[in-house]
């Protein structure tokens, strides 16, 4: 009977140490920040920013998914594993010939096991672009509007 709780309590321990090592060596996501408002963007305009993050765990980071809200949005990121201590980054470009306010999310998944989703958003409003106003000018003793 002894034996038994001896080695029960050994096993015990062993997987407690095991699991301790296992929690401490994962890969952790740090971004620098997690939304971006454009303000004001004229239609037509760069509707694009590049979210950046950094591995501070000590295995690599995958990330395994990243989904814009709507189709408006388009991301491109890092698509190999990030080094322990390496940096990477999510680039997202909205479509600025869609006028109006908008508020967008991105959805983040990873094997980071300090944050294994991570919603990132970005909000402004496209205006339209301003008309050039006509200036008149000189021609020949007449003024004609251009």
């Amino acid at each position: 009977m002894k034996k038994i709780i001896l080695t029960f309590i050994l096993g015990l321990f062993a997987f407690t140490m095991n699991a301790q090592d296992q929690a401490a060596s994962k890969a952790e996501i740090k971004f620098e920040k997690n939304a971006h408002n454009f303000g004001q963007i004229e239609k037509g305009g760069d509707g694009t920013y590049e979210f950046k993050f950094k591995n501070e765990g000590t295995e690599p980071l995958v990330l395994s998914s990243v989904r814009a809200s709507c189709g408006c949005t388009t991301p491109s990121w890092t698509r190999e594993p990030i080094a322990p201590g390496a940096e990477g980054s999510i680039k997202v470009k909205y479509d600025t010939n869609r006028m109006g306010a908008f508020n967008k999310t991105i959805t983040v998944q990873s094997n980071a096991s300090n944050q294994s989703t991570i919603i990132l958003k970005i909000n402004g409003e496209v205006k339209s672009t301003p008309e050039k106003p006509s200036t008149p000018t000189k021609q020949g003793g007449s003024v004609i509007a251009k």
